[in-house]
Parts: C-alpha cells; sequence; structure tokens
C-alpha cells in the first residue's frame, strides 16, 4: 500500500443442477489439484460486482453503487477458479474509515477531514474484528456474511487471503467489535507520554492534532457538503500519522487518515524488545515460536496476534502484509510463527520494496512471499514501455537465485498503474509477453489484479486520486470488467471480442502454470546466448529454459509491438546435455496457443528451433 494512492484448458467441474445465483452449480469440495505454481487474484472486493454504470466523481454508494460479498456467487466464483486462479486475495474486507452513514446498525459516523475519498481507504482500519459495513447485504449481519464467502470460495476449490496492516490503524480506530477480555489499540494508553513501550500509539502531548492544510484546490469530498465536513477533528493529543511524521498538523502529502502503531521502537529509532539472534535465520518456525514463548512483548505484538488467529478461526487461509517493512522483523517472528503453529499451510504474503531487507523478512521474518516489485515489475515496466532491455531480466533473476520462490510476480496491483493506461501501456496487449514472462520464469505465485484479464484500463475520476489506477477510495464502477460481470451473469456476454480474446489468454497462461511441473523446477535463461549466438535476435526478446525430470519447456516472448523476428532459436549444448537429447528432430508442442508447429532440431550437442515471432507474440515449446 502506498496509502496516498493509495496471476490451458479450462478446468471441467461436475454440474449439480442448482439454481446458479443461489446454489453452487459445481461443488469441488477439495482444493484444485496443482502440480505447477500458485496464482493469486486480487479482487477490490467493493468493486467486482458493482453493476451500476453512472460513475459520478465523488459519488455517493446511492449514486454509484457498490458490490457486495453476496456477489460472489458460486457461479462467479467457479469463472475466477476456471481462469487459473489457486488463491483469491479479498481486497478491503476488515472495517474501515468511510462516509457512508450506518448509525442504524449501531456503527459510528467516521469524519471525512480524515478519510480519503466517500468510500475510504481499505488500510485506514476502523475495527479488525468485523468487515466493511459496505459489502454486505445486511450489515447488522456482516461477519456472517463474510464467513459465507469463506466458505463460497473454499467450496470453488480456492484459499482465501485478506488484509493485515501492521504498521498504522484509521485516525478514528475503535475497535467496539473487539471480543471480550481484549482491549482495543489505544484504549489502555498513557496519553502523557510520546512514548512508552505498551502505548499502541505515539504522542504529541501538549498539542491537538490539526487537519492538514490542502493543496492544489483539494477538498474532502470534493467539497460537496456533509454535516462532519468541517475541517476539524478532535484528537487531543495528538498521535504521529501513520507515515511516521510526528507532526500535530501532518502535511496533505502524509498518511494523515492513519496513525502510527508502535511496536517498541523509541523515538530515537531504538529497540525496546528482545531482538532475534542471527542464527535463527536458518530456523524454522517452531524454533521462532519457541524463542517467543518466555519473552515478555509490547502490547501491539499481542493485539496483532489475536487478531491475526481471530481470522483464521474464521478460515482465513492467509494474510497480506501490508508495508511490511515499516515495522520490526522481530516482530514477524513472533506473528508469523503463532500463525504458521496454527496452520502450517498458511499464505502469509508481504509488501517489502527494500532489496536489501529481503532475505531477512523471508529468513528472520517467516514471509513466505515478498512483492517482486522493484526488481522484476520494474525491468518488466521499463522493457514494456520501450526504454528497458530484456538484457535485465538474467541480471534480476541472478541476484534473486536464492529465493526466487519466495518473490511473487504481478504486472499490476491496487497501488500500480493499469497495463492499459496512457500512464502505463497504454494497449493492454502490450503487457502479453511481459505476463507470459512474469508467470512462467520461477517457481514463485503469480498475481493478477481483477479486470487485468480484460484490459481495464482505470479511466474513471472517481474523486479522490487521479485515473490510471482503479480507484480503492470512491465508488464507482470497473467498464471493462463489469461488460464481463454482464449483469452477474459473470460470461462475458457484453465483453468486446478483445477483451474476450484478452481473457482466453490470461485463461490459457495461467491454467497451465499452476498444471506445469517445469514451472515449479529448474530455470536457466538462454538470451545472452542467443544474443551471441543467433543473427537478428536481440534485447527486445527474450528467452530461457524450464524443466523438471518429465517436463522440458523453451520460452520466448517478443516484446515488441512493431517488429516481427525470424530467426533460429539456439539450446546450448549443455542444456541439451543436461535434457538427455540425441541427434535428431524433436516435433515441439506449443502449449499457450497450440496451433503452432515447430521443431527442435539437434546436431553437433547443439539445439536450433526456426522461430517466426509476430509482435507481442510468445511461445512456450513443451519437448517431447
Amino acid at each position: 500500500m502506498k496509502i496516498f494512492y493509495g496471476i490451458l484448458a479450462t478446468l471441467i467441474l461436475t454440474s449439480c443442477g442448482q439454481d446458479k445465483n443461489n446454489l453452487p452449480t459445481e461443488t469441488p469440495d477439495t482444493p484444485m489439484k496443482t502440480s505447477g505454481k500458485v496464482v493469486v487474484y486480487q479482487v477490490f472486493t467493493r468493486l467486482f460486482g458493482n453493476t451500476n454504470t453512472t460513475n459520478t466523481p465523488w459519488g455517493t454508494l446511492e449514486e454509484n453503487g457498490v458490490g457486495k460479498f453476496a456477489d460472489f456467487t458460486p457461479l462467479a466464483l467457479k469463472e475466477i477458479r476456471n481462469l487459473g486462479v489457486t488463491h483469491i486475495w479479498y481486497t478491503g474486507v476488515p472495517h474501515h474509515a468511510l462516509v457512508t452513514d450506518y448509525t442504524a446498525f449501531g456503527i459510528s459516523n467516521d469524519d471525512p477531514d480524515v478519510i480519503k475519498g466517500r468510500a475510504g481507504s481499505p488500510y485506514a482500519v476502523k475495527d479488525y474484528y468485523n468487515v466493511n459495513p459496505d459489502l454486505a447485504e445486511d450489515p447488522g449481519n456482516r461477519l456472517e456474511e463474510f464467513r459465507l464467502l469463506v466458505e463460497r470460495t473454499h467450496k470453488a476449490g480456492m484459499k482465501v487471503l485478506i488484509d493485515i496492516v501492521p504498521n498504522h490503524v484509521a485516525r478514528n480506530y475503535e475497535g467496539s467489535s473487539t471480543p471480550e477480555g481484549l482491549e482495543p489499540f489505544g484504549a489502555g494508553d498513557n496519553t502523557d507520554l510520546e512514548y512508552s513501550r505498551d502505548n499502541d500509539f505515539y504522542y504529541i502531548p501538549g498539542q491537538a492534532f490539526q487537519v492538514p492544510e490542502w493543496k492544489e484546490g483539494y477538498k474532502p469530498l470534493g467539497g460537496n457538503p456533509h454535516p462532519m465536513s468541517d475541517n476539524t477533528f478532535s484528537e487531543n493529543p495528538a498521535k504521529w500519522t501513520g507515515n511516521g511524521s510526528r507532526l500535530a498538523r501532518p502535511d496533505a502529502n502524509d498518511w494523515y487518515e492513519t496513525v502510527k502503531l508502535n511496536y517498541g521502537v523509541r523515538p530515537d529509532g531504538s529497540n525496546d524488545f528482545d531482538l532475534l539472534p542471527p542464527e535463527y535465520a536458518q530456523m524454522d518456525y517452531s524454533r521462532h515460536f519457541e524463542f517467543w514463548t518466555d519473552k515478555d512483548v509490547p502490547g501491539t505484538w499481542i493485539k496483532f496476534r489475536d487478531i491475526a488467529l481471530f481470522w483464521l478461526d474464521i478460515g482465513v487461509d492467509g494474510f497480506r502484509y501490508d508495508m511490511a517493512e515499516m515495522v520490526p522483523v522481530e516482530f514477524w517472528s513472533y506473528l508469523n510463527s503463532q500463525i504458521k503453529m496454527k496452520n502450517p499451510d498458511a499464505f502469509l504474503l508481504a509488501e517489502v520494496y527494500n532489496p536489501e531487507r529481503y532475505r531477512d523478512y523471508i529468513q528472520r521474518g517467516k514471509m513466505d512471499y515478498l512483492y517482486d516489485k522493484v526488481e522484476l515489475y520494474d525491468s518488466l515496466k521499463h522493457i514494456i514501455k520501450g526504454y528497458g532491455w530484456t538484457d535485465h531480466i538474467p541480471v534480476v533473476q541472478n541476484g534473486l537465485k536464492d529465493i526466487e520462490h519466495h518473490m511473487l510476480h504481478f504486472l499490476e496491483n491496487h497501488d500500480e498503474q493499469r497495463l492499459p493506461s496512457p500512464e502505463f501501456a497504454g494497449d493492454a496487449q502490450k503487457g502479453k509477453p511481459a505476463m507470459v514472462v512474469s508467470a512462467t520464469l520461477s517457481t514463485a505465485p503469480t498475481m493478477i489484479y481483477f479486470g487485468q484479464e480484460v484490459g481495464e484500463p482505470g479511466a474513471e475520476n472517481a474523486g479522490f486520486g487521479a485515473p490510471s489506477r482503479t480507484s480503492i477510495f470512491d465508488y464507482i464502477g470497473v467498464p471493462h470488467l463489469q461488460r464481463w460481470v454482464n449483469g452477474k451473469k459473470f460470461d462475458g456476454g457484453q465483453s468486446t471480442d478483445t477483451e474476450k480474446e484478452l481473457r482466453e489468454f490470461y485463461s490459457r497462461l495461467l491454467n497451465f502454470t499452476i498444471q506445469s511441473e517445469a514451472l515449479m523446477g529448474a530455470y536457466e535463461d538462454i538470451h545472452y546466448y542467443n544474443k551471441e549466438h543467433t543473427p537478428t535476435y536481440d534485447h527486445r526478446v527474450y528467452s530461457f529454459v524450464r524443466w523438471s525430470e518429465k517436463e522440458h519447456l523453451v520460452i520466448l516472448s517478443n516484446f515488441d509491438a512493431q517488429k516481427s523476428y525470424s530467426f533460429s532459436l539456439k539450446v546450448p549444448p549443455h542444456i541439451i546435455e543436461t535434457w538427455d537429447l540425441e541427434t535428431g528432430e524433436y516435433p515441439l508442442e506449443e502449449m499457450l496457443y497450440g496451433n503452432v508447429k515447430a521443431v527442435l532440431e539437434v546436431s553437433e550437442g547443439r539445439g536450433a528451433i526456426a522461430v517466426d515471432l509476430a509482435p507481442l507474440e510468445s511461445f512456450i515449446f513443451k519437448v517431447p
């Protein structure tokens, strides 16, 4: 979260012949059987099922509509699974601050002066023991509606992820659903002190909070009237802001709608907790759990442990951790070992952007996966935009080879620009070669963002923020996805031919990845070998090989939107030897499109494949 802006054939399931809008038509009782990679579908829960196309900037829920948990029907979930998805990350589930009035359900109103957008940021959580009332057909029964969504998702053969935001909470955090015997954040704080180890927040004694001085004509709610929108918010003493600002009046670009949580880090940056010995980097989560059993830890650690275990009890299968590097790695050792002791298969994904800290958060923090944003995503984005070279991809992979399995790949998420937006590629087709490389390059999970598979450009002016990213702050429709949703038939009935073709491409690719044993095996680039040995092969093309004992793949992508290539792709002698291929011709099966005829010719210990590669085309060749 950057809070100011905030993954071959379709699987055939057994039909039960039930009403498709209410009861399961397909009911696999066990998770999808895969031999390959994990694919995560990040879906912004509030937007997925919204069929309203009004899209008024700063529009209310009544004007612009909102999606519900109930919109993820068995049919919708079947179609997501058929895309080749193994895990769904339901973004925006915990109850966060928002402008819509739910006082009729015993929910206090939130102040627009400390909310971004009208629907609010999902990363300004107000109550960790309940869910966003916007998402429920009956807000008074909202947690039970989420439980039923978890059950439907499991029934569809997929696992469920939700967010935990460890660094900060909403400025008006209440935790009104906190179970008896537990305390909400801040309830027991000594507010006379800037810092105390067991205070949940940092304070600015003697100063009251002031709303930021707005810039560039910004006004909360776009200047639309609201009884609580008066440029004031009562907080005395003021708390530190979520991004670490220690000003009673934070800047308009600060994360002013949130307050920073205290993990036992003193204001001077020193630690007020036991440090994890270096050798624990080589130990498993059970040893980490043992280490913390007799340690006295800060109160926030215990509160988040209780929160995580609460959601596991509901049936959640894992978490995506927001801005994980803003809290100490010792906390992650503590929390993640607690989670893994309860559910060893829990899926733990962290947003970490500093490559120098990757191994620390994986090895000592016991994270399963980290965003591969700064390395692979940024490299692919530069290549897509035309000024990056594919030569950099093997450099990235070589630098991460000891942790490659832990680096989740993506081309879109809620923080990044949509591929078809003018600010990124301007055309969803330009993302195809990058998607092939991203999804097949390593053993790590692949993630796609809802609407990516139909070329959603994020062009709407929703209110807070600017287009190019689908808004996470306001009530809005997602037009390309809405055409696929087709009045909740989830069949692409209104999709354009281009959108249908793109979704079919994603489905073929992702379904192949979750079934391919080779993609969980060895990797080696043959890019530099071909740059040296293959005339006309250049830095707009990328090639590599993947293999397991039973499956050998040669993968090739053309990132150029205008240029075609014809060449004889070379497979180096040591790969031919490793694959135990003898002299002769090997007809290849192309796994992405299926209708490409090619032959691997092995002569004098070296392989060659005659290839005609159209602009933006990719091939996944399977060697018999």
